[in-house]
């Protein structure tokens, strides 16, 4: 029975789900794990994609506008219920950063995770797409969290608690990091071209993600068209969505695709910022995040906030074009202009 509260994308979630599974009314409160996972990253950076062979599905991948929303079933077990993991899609790169208000709320964030998707192709966009994202995502989580220490303390200590778990207290790193409140997984895409690109830019292009995923405790991992790089992004997703085992594998080689799961990295292997001593001692920095930024876009200047901010009207679109809506529209505006 729908509630007063409940959002629109909180119905829909619900139609789709009692259309998809008919029988499943019957089944016992507990026994279905649900999970939701949030993609977010650069414009056409292969988010869809992604999705897509996460669940095994062969379609051809759409622009994505807005907040779109879809989800995937799968069983632990023979003759289990099956476990539900939504999966919701930010489109528009930096731009619509706002609605990520609407996916991750205080009932679901106890389930909830983040996969950042970065385009390697465009290393100019990468810093200011990656950190205007986690940062508005971050402060909205922190603020679910505040309110949920007065209304449900014991669920906000769990959530601090967890976002230790994959550092132990005798990791050296333990008091120089600082973890993202909610599970984090960065991708890198489109490794295929970032290959071609000189061995310095690509190893300080892998140094920054590298420290970056290890400070926020996140996984790391570098894909591309390839079957084999996306089943390897696939089991990351995996273990957020379904809750699979954890990978145990590593590849720091940077000559190769970089895996790196969440704990299994340290400063000492990632080493300095990738720059001079005398360029290094004329940066001031008041956090070491601070200084591999300042490194970093001194190598690929940033693109301005405004050119990342460009989207298309969604009343444009021909991918949404619907005749009589069109044709009222198109009257509506004739009369506004006479």
């Amino acid at each position: 029975m729908p509630k007063a509260s409940d959002t629109l994308w909180d119905l829909a979630i619900a139609e789709v789900e009692k259309r998809e599974n008919p029988d499943d009314d019957d089944a016992k409160p507990g026994e279905v794990w649900e999970k939701s996972v949030l993609f977010m990253g650069n414009k056409n950076g292969g988010k869809t994609t992604i999705i897509l062979r996460c669940l095994e599905r062969e379609e051809s991948p759409k622009p994505t506008l807005a907040l779109e929303y879809t989800f995937g079933r799968r069983a632990r077990r023979h003759n289990a219920p099956k476990d539900v993991a939504h999966f919701w899609e930010l489109g528009g790169g930096t731009s619509l950063v706002e609605l990520i208000r609407i996916p991750i709320t205080s009932h679901n964030i106890r389930s909830f995770a983040v996969v950042l998707v970065l385009d390697l192709s465009k290393p100019n966009e990468l810093w200011t797409t990656m950190e205007s994202l986690l940062q508005v995502t971050r402060n909205h989580v922190n603020r679910i969290l505040i309110k949920l220490e007065k209304t449900n303390p014991e669920v906000a200590a769990e959530i601090k608690q967890r976002m230790w778990n994959d550092l132990q207290r005798d990791h050296p790193d333990y008091a120089l990091v600082d973890p993202f409140p909610i599970p984090l997984v960065i991708i890198g895409s489109k490794c295929d071209i970032f290959n071609e690109f000189d061995s310095e830019t690509r190893k300080i292009i892998s140094k920054t993600l590298r420290f970056v995923s290890h400070y926020y405790g996140a996984s790391l991992v570098f894909t591309s068209k390839s079957e084999a790089l996306l089943l390897k992004a696939r089991a990351l997703i995996n273990h957020l969505a379904f809750g699979y085992d954890k990978s145990k594998s590593v590849s720091l080689d940077p000559s190769k695709p970089l895996f790196i799961p969440a704990g299994l990295d340290s400063m000492s292997q990632i080493g300095p910022p990738p720059a001079s001593d005398s360029d290094l001692g004329k940066m001031r920095a008041n956090t070491p995040l601070e200084l591999w930024k300042k490194v970093f876009e001194k190598t690929f200047p940033p693109k301005s906030f405004c050119d990342l901010q460009d989207t298309k009207d969604p009343a444009q679109d021909s991918q949404y074009a619907e005749y009589e809506v069109d044709v009222m529209r198109a009257q509506k505006n004739q009369e506004d202009m006479c």
